[in-house]
């Protein structure tokens, strides 16, 4: 006889566990989808990249500027406490001194004067003592002055130190916050990065691969202005293939200014920690006046610097990743030149 039960049914346990994978694969797809890379061409991710490393060193050189801020401000501060330290020990000698007078003409004038020269038996020794009296009046009189003088010195010395102080607290918080916005962006740029393929990662590489190292580079036969532009750019090129590194100033590892910075200490001339401060640091040119071993800064805020190198070349340390090189000058928006 044919059976008459019922199908079985699902249950609804099941049912609940099918949906939900179901669910959690539509989900997953559509979040893969979103997140795969593979729709975003290797020049647009290229173009992002680029846009991070360069607010990177527009961060970094505010960094730099808050660090040699700070630098300049504790030297400054350390001055100003040795100052006062020397200032309230001659304050203390005087106001010793003038102790000591006071002690002295206590001694030798405590009676009244009219009555000393009633009671003296020798007048003639009594006006000695008396014109020393006034003696030592006059100069307790000058010690008062030149202890209210010390005083006033030693309160506006003491006024600017705690001014310096404060500024330079304000500059250490400033100091604090450019750090982080520099770590925020190299942050954001590793996680785009990431978030390629290996292959995307490996194009997008290759494309930032404009410049190239000491080898096989026509630098033309254009002289240096100057022995010390000669010496710089020298010593710049031993330093390439040596890494960028934020905040660094050498001698292994360099950002922009710290690179040119670094080079120009070597031919004993000292150039100012950021690129904005390095543009005024000698006499501007156009891109046809340039020779080997000036300046060149790029960029509408002037956040970047190299070292013409010859024939439309520039050595420089580029961003975070990238290593000491040549690259052309046309590869970044030029301002100008600047001679040392």
């Amino acid at each position: 006889m044919a059976s008459h039960r019922r199908p079985k049914q699902t249950s609804r346990a099941r049912v609940t566990v099918l949906t939900a994978t179901a669910a959690a694969a539509v989900a997953l797809s559509a979040q893969a989808a979103q997140a795969a890379p593979a729709k975003q061409s290797v020049k647009s991710v290229k173009a992002k990249v680029d846009a991070l490393y360069e607010q990177t060193e527009q961060a970094t050189e505010k960094l730099n500027g808050a660090k040699a801020k700070q630098e300049q401000l504790q030297k400054q501060v350390e001055v100003i406490q040795d100052e006062v330290a020397r200032q309230q020990g001659e304050l203390n000698d005087l106001q010793d001194d003038l102790g000591a007078l006071a002690s002295a003409q206590y001694r030798s004038g405590g009676i009244d004067p009219t009555l000393q020269l009633f009671l003296s038996a020798d007048p003639e020794s009594y006006l000695d003592k008396a014109s020393t009296i006034e003696a030592l009046s006059t100069q307790q009189a000058e010690g008062l002055r030149q202890i209210a003088e010390k005083k006033r010195s030693l309160d506006q010395q003491k006024a600017e130190a705690a001014s310096k102080l404060s500024e330079l607290d304000r500059t250490r918080t400033e100091l604090s916050r450019n750090k982080k916005a520099v770590q925020g962006k190299l942050a954001e740029t590793q996680k785009l990065l990431n978030s390629l393929t290996a292959a995307q990662r490996a194009a997008v590489a290759a494309a930032d691969v404009r410049g190239v190292g000491g080898e096989h580079v026509n630098l033309g036969n254009d002289t240096p202005a100057s022995g010390r532009a000669a010496a710089a750019l020298a010593a710049a090129q031993t330093r390439i293939n040596m890494p960028y590194v934020f905040s660094h100033t050498g001698p292994t590892s360099f950002d922009c200014s710290g690179l040119t910075m670094w080079a120009y200490a070597q031919a004993d001339v000292k150039l100012p920690r950021m690129s904005q401060d390095q543009a005024n640091a000698g006499t501007r040119l156009t891109m046809s006046q340039l020779k080997p071993g000036d300046l060149v800064i790029f960029y509408g805020d002037q956040h970047h610097v190299g070292l013409y190198a010859g024939n439309g070349m520039v050595l420089h340390a580029p961003h975070s990743g990238a290593f000491v090189r040549y690259e052309s000058i046309n590869n970044m928006p030029f301002q100008f030149g600047v001679r040392v």
